[in-house]
């Protein structure tokens, strides 16, 4: 593993693929598809807000796309209600004939505990269930681009370090088990998120233990990243310019932070080492390193837990 991630000379050429990244009109989503279009690619930013997205797109036109040239596209997208994340699913399939790779980098970081009219944790509905969703309805679309020759389809979806703090007590036979409150534990809203991440991290495994078994097996790479802190918020902060150069001295700034996201979705040595990324959870020092998640979350029986309780609640959603 290299110790400096080059963006100039680490990266696939992305010239004819099409890329979507969710969470995309700000932050590290933002700096993803700025470095994936630079590389050439077509790249969605799956958004809730047109406006905003529109700005975010302008202002990386502006910046300029080279050396690659690629373009940058908005698909609504609304992780709020997995219906929502369906018909986006279906809305990007026609439009599109071919997906290269998917980021599913939307999620939401803290927030109190509250359930949607579906029964479900808002957290887990958009961190987890409504990405599911939207990845579920790809799946056909990604399949028939990694049949083509020379193919190279990819699946990431953003975990973190959190995942290491959920309790240990995790199981996976109700619908409660994924409206884990952690009411009266100390930062029960960080646990919150530790759960959701660890969902991503066993959703990861289930996906590529099904991409592995299908006949024949289907050439698809997916894998969980934790992307490191990013300094989001210190411009919000009274005197900013004081901030910023302090907090920069523990956590990445966006540009940086997406470096993991970026080399996920189109690093080379992904695309030459296909098996060995297969299932990975990357982590972010040095940027792309394999590293070993909790034992809950490299525990097959959980992942398939998640999977089956996750689907049985799909369908008594009819979704």
């Amino acid at each position: 593993m290299k110790e400096k991630f080059d963006l100039h000379h680490d990266l696939v050429d992305l010239r004819g693929k099409i890329i979507i990244v969710t969470g995309g009109n700000r932050g590290t989503g933002l700096a993803t598809v700025k470095h994936l279009a630079q590389a050439g690619a077509t790249v969605y930013m799956a958004a809730r807000n047109e406006a905003k997205a529109m700005e975010a797109i302008e202002k990386l036109n502006k910046e300029g796309l080279q050396p690659g040239n690629g373009q940058v596209k908005w698909l609504k997208l609304d992780l709020s209600d997995p219906r929502n994340a369906k018909r986006a699913a279906e809305a990007f399939i026609e439009k599109e004939k071919r997906l290269d790779v998917l980021v599913n980098n939307a999620g939401v970081l803290s927030g109190p505990f509250e359930k949607n009219t579906d029964g479900l944790s808002t957290m887990v509905v958009v961190n987890y269930i409504s990405p599911y969703v939207f990845t579920r309805t790809l799946i056909p679309l990604l399949t028939a681009t990694a049949n083509e020759v020379d193919s190279d389809v990819r699946i990431i979806n953003l975990a973190s370090i959190a995942h290491r703090f959920t309790p240990s007590i995790v199981r996976f036979s109700q619908i409660e088990d994924l409206n884990v409150e952690y009411r009266g534990r100390i930062m029960s809203g960080f646990l919150r998120y530790a759960h959701s991440k660890l969902l991503n991290i066993l959703w990861t495994r289930a996906l590529q233990k099904y991409f592995d078994a299908a006949s024949p097996p289907i050439p698809i790479v997916a894998m969980a990243i934790h992307p490191g802190g990013v300094d989001t918020f210190s411009h919000t902060w009274p005197l900013p310019w004081f901030w910023k150069p302090i907090v920069a001295l523990a956590i990445s700034d966006p540009e940086h932070g997406s470096y993991t996201s970026v080399f996920a979705a189109a690093a080379k040595v992904v695309r030459d080492e296909k098996e060995k990324y297969k299932g990975a959870y990357l982590d972010n020092k040095p940027v792309g390193k394999i590293e070993v998640p909790s034992k809950a979350a490299r525990d097959d029986e959980l992942a398939d837990n998640l999977r089956r309780l996750t689907e049985d609640l799909l369908r008594s959603f009819d979704i």
